[in-house]
């Protein structure tokens, strides 16, 4: 008798499936962020320098590489590749980046700040006493470029206005004097406007700069290279038609060898891609060549579980045993094979991700999100959709299961 039940069940998700895929996943395709390979940017390679008191440390290195990241988030880059290289290199990847000069500059500028006394020597306060809400506005009486700043302590700012009340307190960017207005009156909400630059443009530059801090270590640049986006969209041209060739050929593979589980495979095949994509999209991840290559690469792992639980079931099959049971116990004694095999593959993607570096951890990431989403899909998905057909008994024939091959007993 026909559980007309399961088979609804069955349909009911297909249908759920296909038309949240086939409204979200454009959409969410072309929101996951490219890397520096596949739209462009700029890699620049820079070395921590020593200073007179102070030598190069890992706590020095590590310093330096967070307010580098700082000021590259002031850029409104996402998800830069700021990575650590030996004992001293700091290597810096942008993507989408045009204006690669503004952002080397913003990168590398020390952005040292200092309010002196009228005698341009004595330093009053720096810009390590400075909030990180600096702003550029515009002089609401003058019309000029502004930068608004507030003090960590108001009180050692109305100190020092009083102190020097009527008299000139320098304000010193990088060692040059950048404004030098006359105390009026004593400030004692710690908030101050810094003048000086000429462009609204300039100041918001300034004003990154401020909320970025100062680097721990003068850096110096050791390499710089543009990477065009046509060299990247080319390869990701040719890594999808790879892609889509071999989603054919595995497609048509798993028709005409296994049927029915081969169809069942395929849709799972198809969840596979689609939450890769919506995890991707949604966790923010910078999709890179080798990561698509990884990704692609999963796509083989997601259809080898499934042929070790077919070939099982076909082997139990073979031993006489009836349709469902031969699902049940072909799926229950697949499944160590599998775990084993996803968990050697993540030790090895857990190692390239620990010793590995740039592209090298792209690759390990993008390989252990793949094995989550095809044991999700080709374990638990695939193993529910096809056991929702057998236990419906709308297809019975072992035909249809792969079984014409066998040389052993009958199915029953």
């Amino acid at each position: 008798m026909v559980k007309w039940s399961k088979i609804i069940s069955l349909l009911l998700v297909l249908v759920l499936f296909f038309a949240l895929a086939g409204t979200t996943a454009k959409k969410l395709w072309t929101g996951i962020p490219l890397g520096l390979d596949l739209q462009g940017g700029f890699d620049v390679l820079y070395q921590v320098q020593p200073t007179k008191d102070q030598p190069v440390t890992r706590e020095g290195v590590l310093a330096t590489r967070n307010a580098i990241e700082n000021r590259v988030n002031a850029l409104g880059v996402k998800e830069p590749d700021i990575s650590i290289e030996g004992n001293d290199r700091i290597r810096v990847q942008l993507a989408g980046v045009k204006d690669q000069q503004e952002a080397k500059e913003i990168i590398g500028k020390p952005a040292k700040l200092e309010f002196r006394a009228p005698d341009g020597k004595t330093v009053l306060l720096t810009g390590k006493d400075l909030k990180s809400n600096a702003k550029a506005v515009l002089d609401q009486q003058t019309g000029a470029p502004v930068v608004t700043v507030e003090f960590k302590d108001p009180q050692a700012f109305a100190n020092v206005t009083q102190k020097y009340l009527g008299q000139p307190v320098g304000i010193w960017l990088d060692n040059q004097l950048i404004s030098n207005p006359v105390i009026q009156q004593v400030i004692g909400g710690g908030q101050a406007q810094i003048t000086g630059e000429k462009t609204l443009k300039d100041a918001q530059t300034l004003a990154n700069l401020l909320n970025a801090g100062a680097l721990p270590y003068p850096i110096k640049e050791l390499s710089s290279m543009a990477v065009g986006a046509t060299l990247g969209q080319a390869a990701l041209k040719d890594t999808l038609k790879a892609g889509y060739i071999a989603f054919a050929l595995i497609f048509i593979f798993m028709l005409v060898f296994y049927r029915i589980p081969g169809l069942v495979a395929n849709i799972a095949l198809l969840m596979y891609v689609y939450l890769i994509i919506a995890v991707f999209k949604g966790l923010g991840i910078v999709l890179t060549l080798p990561g698509l290559a990884a990704l692609i690469l999963g796509v083989g792992i997601a259809v080898d579980v499934n042929i070790i639980a077919y070939e099982r079931i076909k082997d139990e099959f073979a031993n006489g045993k009836t349709l469902l049971s031969s699902v049940i116990m072909g799926q229950k004694r697949s499944l160590p094979t599998i775990i084993d095999a996803n968990i050697t593959s993540l030790i090895a993607a857990a190692l390239l991700f620990w010793f590995g570096s740039g592209q090298v951890r792209g690759f390990a990431v993008a390989e252990v999100i793949s094995i989550l989403a095809s044991f999700l899909t080709a374990v638990l998905l695939s193993r529910w959709m096809l056991m929702l057909v057998v236990r419906s008994n709308l297809i019975k024939n072992p035909w249809w299961f792969g079984a014409d091959r066998l040389k052993g007993g009958d199915a029953k």
